[in-house]
């Protein structure tokens, strides 16, 4: 390999290792040895220390030895007339300057320099979080909440994989290019870095491009160092979904090669810290690719295809800049082998998934349909091939034209679809998606479903020419692309005529009366078969997740009728019906099927489940869990912890603390990852005495599902059962839960005990 980047990387990480010493010297005299240090709203203390060496560092002092690691990962730089193995040396250097970087971010957070401040900026779906006079915080570290939420989207391949960018484009115009393209492939991607004091964060920011989890466009820090977070959250990809230990780093770097799609691309000049930390990232498997003249390194087994491409911006062959930048993240895609698929949807905005999350602010707004002010609703349903004009998208009405800025009017979305192969059960679970694919336009804002949808357009939409017409194009390419499986035609007729839009309002609330009563009436004991879903199985392996119409998966994003459709759509992909064949036990819910399918699925880890149970070999999880279920024995049930809740439960561990428990297809008992749509389901650990074991809940469930709890307290025969569970603003000890449950009386202390 080039003996110049070997030169430049090893420099880098010695002077950067001496930084970190410097520091954590002084801030060990200056704020003592025992204070703690942590990254917030993870549980993987410093994530790389942690998965690279094993040690859980928890304090300043704790540093010292991660420090020591890495001063024994450097070497002397390369002799001006020999040659030695530079590829190891280059690589132990690289992983080195990883741990110095996130030693010495871990001291930024002590002086409270961390998340970094940058004046003028707020994350997408903010403010400026917490800074005063116009002075925002950047983002900082993923937290594991995010993480986790981000799970499915990385597992089922609507977030292929991760860019990491590092300093400065050529222009402002280039910067909002190459995310443009990163989002329309809907790659999510990590900023950091500067050149010369500029950085890419700056540029995004200046052109007003909306930066934040929503946007699958994080902003970490303005210099080289932060790109440290975008490697952490590689290794807790690692152990959390991928079921590996801390100190497992030759497994994790090999996971990481092998299932998480990512690469750096490097802007504008190229120092010896950044060297270096490209070297760090290629111990990961991710290749480097430089918009700048810079020596390059060919396959040699660590990364899938070339480690390190030069492709100056300047000569890459296009028209102009902008298609210069689409170029470049072209090549990025290919050396690292990204699989990608872009929606060809025929609308005058940028559209992908990236844009789902977007938020229309009132002081953008063109116009919106529903909200307080109107009424919009969308209703999708089955017809005969013949009565079905494919393509067809008709607006009954008027356009938005004559609406005021920031008015509202009312808007009727009616989808008619036909196939050989549709069916009326598959209605709900297309009408569903709805949501997506319009939300998957750049400024256009949708929320709810049914007869409560709420959308918004923005100035900057309408200004390009979004019209009511691109509703219908982009649901005729969306269901075509997604679902033509099972779907030959679809036509769409967009309603804005008050008269029609109520016509057709009470027709949609018919059929969805109608299926409300006849999914009610589809439970466990009338199907034959359940269905698996191995989606996760790419980054939890031995995970097996069995759903059932009376348990939808973890993730909370599929149900049985889902994993029916998808079936159909794809007879040979992650959803496979499983036979049930004989019963074994229905009281637990073992069937001679689900065992065999166990044991198939999780490649012999797993022999029984039990579908009903918390205690008797529960069901896996991989880690997109949107709760987690777990005994409290002294209590004689169980507390449910809601994945946006960051506080202390009475069994003494945060949410991301017992995630580690419950996922990485570790079948655990009394302890159970689940979708929050399970715990109103008659068979919630029905085994165990169901939903009055519940003892303590997060707030944010009580809240959010208010009506649903009640209805399930009214269903077990007791109206206050809600209010006897306790939460996270009463109760954060065993003994405080005690006390609780006997002042309110909770039913579970007279039940027999769970074990």
């Amino acid at each position: 390999m080039s003996r110049y980047i070997a030169t430049r990387a090893i420099r880098g990480a010695s002077a950067l290792v001496t930084e970190a010493e410097l520091m954590l010297r002084k801030a060990i005299q200056e704020k003592g040895a025992e204070t703690k240090v942590e990254f917030p709203n993870t549980a993987y203390f410093m994530p790389t220390i942690l998965g690279m060496t094993g040690q859980s560092v928890e304090t300043l002092g704790q540093l010292e030895s991660a420090l020591e690691h890495a001063r024994d990962l450097l070497h002397p730089l390369p002799a001006v007339n020999k040659w030695t193995p530079y590829l190891g040396e280059t690589l132990d250097s690289g992983m080195a300057t990883l741990l110095a970087a996130e030693v010495i971010e871990a001291v930024r957070f002590i002086y409270g320099l961390q998340p970094e401040k940058m004046e003028g900026f707020h994350l997408a779906g903010g403010t400026s979080y917490g800074g005063t006079n116009g002075i925002g915080h950047l983002n900082g570290p993923i937290d594991d909440i995010q993480l986790r939420s981000w799970g499915i989207q990385l597992v089922d391949g609507r977030m292929p994989g991760f860019a990491a960018i590092v300093g400065c484009a050529k222009s402002n115009e280039v910067a909002v290019q190459i995310v443009r393209e990163l989002q329309k492939r809907n790659i999510l991607t990590f900023l950091s870095g500067n050149v010369n004091g500029r950085s890419i964060i700056h540029q995004l920011n200046e052109e007003g491009v909306e930066l934040g989890y929503d946007t699958y466009t994080v902003p970490f820090g303005t210099d080289t160092l932060s790109a440290i977070y975008a490697l952490g959250f590689a290794t807790r990809s690692a152990l959390t979904f991928g079921g590996l230990k801390p100190g497992m780093a030759r497994e994790i770097l090999l996971y990481n090669k092998e299932r998480v799609f990512a690469f750096v691309l490097a802007l504008g000049e190229v120092d010896d810290l950044k060297y270096a930390a490209a070297a760090g990232a290629i111990n990961f498997g991710f290749p480097v690719i430089a918009d700048t003249v810079i020596p390059e390194i060919l396959p040699t087994g660590v990364t899938t295809y070339e480690h390190v491409v030069s492709m100056p911006f300047d000569q890459i062959d296009g028209k102009d800049d902008l298609e210069r930048a689409e170029r470049l993240v072209q090549k990025c895609i290919e050396v690292r082998g990204v699989k990608v698929k872009v929606s060809n949807v025929p609308v005058p905005v940028p559209y992908g998934s990236a844009f789902e999350g977007e938020v229309v602010r009132k002081t953008d707004l063109r116009v919106e349909f529903g909200g307080k002010y109107s009424r919009c609703f969308e209703y999708l349903h089955m017809a005969k091939l013949e009565e079905v004009t494919d393509g067809k998208i008709e607006v009954v009405g008027n356009g938005f034209g004559e609406i005021p800025l920031q008015g509202s009017m009312d808007l009727g979305i009616v989808i008619k679809v036909a196939g050989r192969q549709m069916q009326q059960d598959f209605e709900p679970v297309l009408e569903r998606q709805i949501h997506y694919f319009v939300n998957g336009a750049s400024g256009i804002q949708h929320v709810g479903q049914r007869d409560i949808a709420w959308i918004r357009i923005s100035n900057g939409a309408a200004d390009k020419g979004f019209s009511l017409e691109h509703f219908g194009k982009i649901l005729h390419a969306r269901f075509h692309e997604d679902f033509g499986a099972i779907v030959d035609k679809v036509q769409v007729t967009i309603y804005s005529e008050p008269e029609k839009v109520q016509e057709w309002l009470l027709k949609a609330r018919d059929a969805y009366d109608f299926r409300n009563k006849r999914l009610a009436d589809l439970t466990d004991d009338k199907v034959d078969e359940f269905y698996s879903c191995t989606l996760c199985q790419s980054f939890a392996p031995n995970h097996v997740c069995v759903v059932s119409p009376q348990r939808l998966g973890l993730c909370g994003a599929y149900n049985w009728l889902d994993c029916k459709a998808s079936f159909s759509i794809n007879p040979t992909g992650p959803n496979q019906p499983i036979k049930l064949g004989r019963s074994i036990d229905m009281v637990k819910g073992y069937w001679e099927g689900t065992n065999d399918y166990a044991k198939i699925g999780s490649h012999d880890v797993v022999n029984e489940v039990a579908m009903y149970s918390i205690m008797e070999n529960p069901m896996t999880a991989c880690g997109c869990f949107e709760c987690i279920v777990m005994l409290i024995p002294e209590a004689n049930g169980v507390m449910i912890v809601s994945r946006e809740d960051t506080s202390m439960t009475p069994a003494g561990m945060t949410f991301s603390t017992l995630a580690g428990i419950a996922g990485g297809g570790l079948q655990t008992p009394g302890v159970m990852g689940v979708g929050k749509f399970y715990l109103i389901s008659p068979k919630f650990i029905s085994a165990e005495g169901g939903f009055k074991r519940v003892v303590w809940m997060s707030k944010v469930l009580k809240e959010t599902m208010a009506d649903e709890l009640q209805a399930v307290a009214l269903r077990e025969g007791d109206s206050d059962l809600i209010s006897k569970i306790a939460d996270d603003s009463c109760a954060s000890t065993v003994d405080d839960l005690l006390a609780w449950m006997e002042e309110h009386n909770h039913p579970a202390l007279v039940l027999d005990p769970m074990f």
